[in-house]
């Protein structure tokens, strides 16, 4: 794949579908549009580099499973939106951000290491308890915004959020 510098006509198309389907979703993305265009950009080149949109604030390492999490929105969004006004890149802000009631933050990094992160996938293997083994379903849960859905695999688009069916993991 290629990591060639985007145009800005490109940065810009994208800005706009970004900032449609953020807004249709109750979020907004950061109103500094030069600070936000390079965002994009970033979101850009990490897709020909990595064939996915990774965070442009965070190290990816290449392997689509192992930066499910970091994958533009990441898991940490919502959370951080709700904690500090922003995501830890700063792409997507609440409404006091928006509004100037609050002023933007650094916000601390809250993805695992790569250590805590394989120790939570083990965890997370272990067999479900007896009481929720009767269930007709399996449950999944998007990584994104918790949406859960009962059925044999995850939903192909989340419905809340519109991640992908790869950021949905095993519940139940």
């Amino acid at each position: 794949m290629s990591d060639s510098e985007p145009s800005p006509e490109e940065v810009e198309s994208f800005r706009l579908q970004l900032d449609r389907e953020a807004e249709e979703m109750g979020y907004h993305l950061n109103p500094d549009l030069d600070f936000t265009r390079n965002l994009v950009r970033g979101l850009i080149v990490n897709e020909r580099r990595y064939g996915y949109h990774s965070c442009p604030c965070r190290l990816a390492s290449g392997d689509r499973d192992d930066d499910l999490d970091i994958i533009c929105p990441c898991d940490y969004r919502d959370q951080d939106l709700n904690d500090y006004g922003a995501c830890y890149c700063a792409l997507y802000v609440s409404d006091e951000v928006l509004s100037g009631e609050r002023d933007l933050a650094p916000v601390p990094e809250r993805r695992p290491s790569p250590e805590e992160r394989e120790k939570t996938a083990k965890d997370f293997s272990a067999p479900a308890s007896e009481t929720l083994s009767s269930l007709t379903y399996p449950v999944w849960r998007c990584k994104v915004c918790g949406y859960l859905a009962a059925r044999d695999e995850p939903p192909g688009i989340c419905p809340i959020c519109k991640a992908k069916m790869d950021r949905f993991e095993r519940f139940i």
